[in-house]
């Protein structure tokens, strides 16, 4: 097993985090749409890198 594969997962987690952390009422409500963006591209960018060693784990190499 890879060992960057927790690190990549808690980084999916950490991309849905930003995605709710301005869900409170707090001081970062003006940021939203900027965590919001960096949240997706982090959950989309790290899950297309799981699915990359997946393929590569299925495959042998």
């Amino acid at each position: 097993m890879d060992k960057y594969i927790f690190l990549f997962v808690a980084c999916i987690l950490a991309g849905f985090a930003l995605i709710k952390v301005t869900a409170f009422d707090t001081v970062l409500v003006s940021l939203h749409s900027v965590f919001v963006l960096v949240g997706v591209i982090t959950i989309i960018v790290f899950s297309c890198v799981l699915i990359f060693k997946g393929i590569l784990a299925l495959l042998g190499k």
